[in-house]
């Protein structure tokens, strides 16, 4: 690990010191080649860039907001800001222009950077509305109305260094390096104040764990607008690591892993959902002997895992078995994450513990971590060697992790965030007594292993009093392979129903095997395909107690998204506004 002052202002010039000839970035360039920049250039261009922004007027203190895909300028913009003292605004590259006037106004940001001309277009439409906004910096090429990063780099790499280095000791551990603002998932977002400190111990308490190491590849599609992917960018840089920056495209992820071959890949349960789903369909469709040697593969690969996990060394014939079964199957599974993957972090929202067996039954290492942006990214995590599938792992050293009277998981740590900007009441309300109230509902058991079960702001109280959780719920029901999103619905009404949409790509494969492509905007009412879900239904509500089991299910046209307002830029779901933007179709399940 690289010397550190306590705070981020400082950590890639103490990387460069250690690590300055090797790879820190790779990325393709627009020849469609990898390129790699070493600690030593990605640091000149830091200090250039950090330069030419204190000339620019940056004061230290200032707010920079940065909006952009998860790329190689984000991390210089992010890096040099920082060293010359300022505290970073992320904002999400698929945030609308009132989404962005938001957080900039409400942050008091006097410099935004923007990646291009598209995110560029956002602020010219909000500039007249936004009085501290004074500087326009654009990553990419040029534009009217903004300097360009180019330029700004250009004037600072002539500079004299005195004036960075005394900003950069003047950083503490107790200045702000972010303000970074919640998904908003019930309401307007809130500004999360982070600091130096805080996210230095969430640094220490990575490499007591071994998350990361030295020399290794970590591949990022993950936005830098998310304090997941800040972390790993930090962490990655601390150790001396390289970080491979996707092409910024979703069609691209499974491609630039084959070809990275990265050795830690952290991720949204989204992915890992659909590689699982894939296979599996791949192996369904295939039918016959194919299928069944699928099936033969994983469930050895499963008893292979299970045995190793509990300490016993496995058969001649298992071993032997597993032999077979990784050269069939299980190394074609691996090889989709490009083969040489030994840590694949996922966060951000519950997966389904059943894939998590899937991948660990074919080698892949996939560990569920549990963390939020008021806990500086992490709180809990599972790791090889020290993890139970179903749980989120146990508490990072130096983390307390407790349970209130009502079953709502506490923390306390340094990685505690300093509280909401501007928002002192809703900071008195979320940290008392020294203890972060989470709002997740959960579990511990003997061992220490914590098990998210729901939110109390989610939970549903129906017409009888009875009080449910959905999530888990609402994840049984998505174990079908058509279905894309589910929303449990039944608060104030006398029994639960679901919303449900069809994942695109296994509906176009749907629609292909039935000869259905020319309609395939009408098979959310497809007969054939609501009898399949209902079937499940009634599969998944044998499990339950009678007051969980989902009554009745539509399907809706169109999946959710982020741009039709129904999720976050995490992918969480925006409850109160799906009721209210689907409150039509929720009353005619109720009317029926």
């Amino acid at each position: 690990m690289s010397e550190t002052t306590g705070t981020l202002a400082g950590l890639l010039s103490a990387a460069a010191a250690d690590h300055g000839t090797a790879d820190a970035f790779m990325w393709k360039n627009g020849a469609g080649s990898w390129v790699t920049a070493s600690y030593a250039d990605v640091d000149s261009r830091v200090d250039a860039l950090a330069l030419g922004l204190i000339d620019l007027g940056l004061e230290a203190g200032d707010k920079v907001a940065i909006i952009g895909n998860t790329r190689p300028e984000w991390t210089i913009s992010d890096l040099a800001a920082m060293s010359a003292g300022a505290t970073v605004v992320p904002i999400y590259q698929t945030n609308s222009p009132t989404e962005c006037h938001y957080v900039l106004e409400h942050s008091e940001s006097r410099f935004v950077i923007v990646e291009n001309e598209a995110q560029m277009d956002k602020i010219r439409e909000i500039r007249d509305r936004l009085p501290n906004l004074e500087h326009v910096i654009i990553m990419l090429g040029t534009t009217d109305g903004a300097t360009s990063m180019d330029e700004l780099e250009a004037k600072g790499a002539g500079m004299d260094r005195a004036a960075l280095v005394s900003r950069r000791e003047a950083v503490t551990p107790d200045v702000l390096c972010k303000i970074v603002y919640t998904s908003g998932t019930t309401g307007p977002p809130k500004g999360c104040m982070i600091s130096h400190g805080n996210y230095r111990s969430m640094l220490d308490m990575a490499d007591e764990v071994s998350i990361l190491g030295t020399g290794e590849k970590t591949y990022l599609y993950l936005p830098l607008a998310h304090v997941f992917a800040l972390l790993l960018q930090y962490g990655v840089l601390d150790v001396g690591g390289c970080l491979a920056y996707w092409e910024c495209d979703q069609t691209k992820i499974v491609p630039n892993l084959s070809e990275v071959k990265p050795e830690n890949f952290p991720s949204v349960p989204r992915i890992f959902e659909k590689v699982h789903d894939a296979a599996r369909a791949s192996a369904t469709e295939s039918g016959g002997l194919k299928a069944k040697i699928f099936d033969w593969a994983i469930g050895v690969g499963a008893k292979y895992d299970e045995t190793v996990k509990a300490g016993r060394k496995p058969g001649l014939l298992l071993e032997k078995k597993h032999g077979l079964a990784d050269k069939l199957v299980l190394s074609k599974v691996r090889d989709i994450f490009g083969g040489n993957v030994k840590l694949a972090l996922t966060g951000a929202a519950p997966i389904d513990p059943e894939i998590i067996r899937f991948f660990h039954a074919a080698g892949v290492p996939v560990y569920e971590a549990w963390g939020m942006t008021e806990t500086s990214t992490g709180g809990s995590t599972n790791l090889p060697g020290a993890s139970k599938v179903g749980s989120v792992g146990r508490a990072l050293p130096g983390v307390e992790l407790k349970l209130s009277d009502q079953g709502e998981l506490l923390v306390k740590g340094p990685n505690v965030f300093k509280g909401y900007y501007k928002n002192q009441e809703a900071t008195d309300e979320t940290v008392r007594d020294g203890w972060l109230h989470t709002g997740d509902i959960a579990t511990i058991d003997d061992d220490g292993y914590v098990s998210i079960t729901g939110r109390i702001k989610e939970i549903i109280i129906t017409a009888g009093g009875k009080n449910i959780t959905p999530v888990n719920i609402e994840a049984e029901i998505k174990r079908h392979p058509l279905v894309a999103q589910c929303v449990v619905i039944g608060d104030r009404r006398p029994y639960l129903v679901a919303l449900v949409t069809l994942d695109p790509e296994a509906l176009s494969a749907y629609a292909a095997k039935n000869q259905k492509l020319d309609e395939i905007d009408e098979l959310y009412m497809d007969p054939a395909i609501k009898k399949s879900i209902d079937d499940h239904l009634a599969e998944v509500n044998q499990n339950l107690a009678p007051v969980q089991q989902v009554k009745k299910i539509t399907i809706l046209p169109k999946d959710l998204s982020q741009e039709g307002g129904e999720l976050t830029p995490t992918l969480k779901l925006k409850r109160p506004v799906i009721a209210e933007k689907y409150s039509a179709e929720i009353d005619e399940l109720y009317a029926k």
